[in-house]
């Protein structure tokens, strides 16, 4: 692994999204459109008790789906065969991916956030970086898986077909439809393992409490380690070519 190599990796992925327009507005624009319209669909609390949580998922979502695409696209055309026959690791290009994307992430964050809790009115009694933080740390998290799974695709479309094996149990079990502590026995005990139920876990938090106790920095930092794990099977994972 080479820091250089990596920070040549991040710089490559940026200037392919520059010159990439859909990508970009799939990344930054999408996601505000979908929180103006669940604004305009609900007012006050009610886009309180929804809003606060889609902040911290919509990012997961949406960089799984580009960076999954992505990188499948890289295979596919075969310029990972290319790029790893030079000396460059397979953990320099994931990690190269997650710096790039994770700076998209962290300007999606800023952005939707702020117009979320500035033009469209969401108020939550927690400080508002707190509600960035755990945005970050899923965009990341997407990213991470998104490298991982599509190791298991040879198409795009494949790709997206993770998407609902992958990502909607975790919409369902998260608690943002049934509280966790509802869910019967079985779902709850699934639902412990996902990492989607910390990051509502940690917005909850965020809606409820002014100050932010050790329960979300836990939940954060749990968030953090899927990402961390999902990176590193990214690596072990990644085939320079697609069969």
């Amino acid at each position: 692994m080479s820091a250089a190599r990596t920070l040549a990796t991040a710089r490559r992925v940026v200037d392919q999204l520059r010159h990439d327009p859909r990508t970009v507005a799939l990344i930054l624009v999408v996601p505000i459109i979908l929180m103006g319209l669940l604004a305009w669909m609900l007012d006050g609390q009610d886009f309180n008790q929804y809003g606060a949580p889609l902040l911290g998922i919509f990012p997961l979502i949406v960089m799984f789906l580009t960076t999954s695409v992505a990188t499948l696209r890289e295979r596919s055309s075969g310029t990972l065969e290319r790029l790893l026959s030079m000396p460059i690791a397979k953990t320099d290009f994931v990690l190269g991916y997650a710096i790039a994307f994770g700076v998209l992430g962290v300007i999606q964050a800023v952005v939707v956030s702020g117009l979320s809790l500035g033009v469209f009115g969401l108020d939550v009694p927690g400080p508002a970086w707190a509600l960035i933080v755990v945005a970050v740390v899923d965009a990341l998290l997407g990213t991470a898986l998104g490298l991982f799974v599509s190791a298991f695709a040879t198409t795009e479309f494949q790709a997206v077909q993770f998407m609902p094996a992958l990502i909607f149990p975790q919409l369902l079990l998260c608690g943002i439809i049934v509280p966790r502590d509802e869910l019967p026995t079985a779902l709850r005990l699934l639902s412990d393992v996902l990492p989607m139920s910390y990051a509502v876990d940690a917005t909850t938090e965020v809606m409820t409490s002014s100050s932010m106790s050790s329960d979300f920095w836990i939940d954060v930092g749990i968030v953090t380690g899927f990402m961390v794990v999902g990176l590193i099977l990214g690596a072990a994972t990644l085939r320079r070519r697609t069969p």
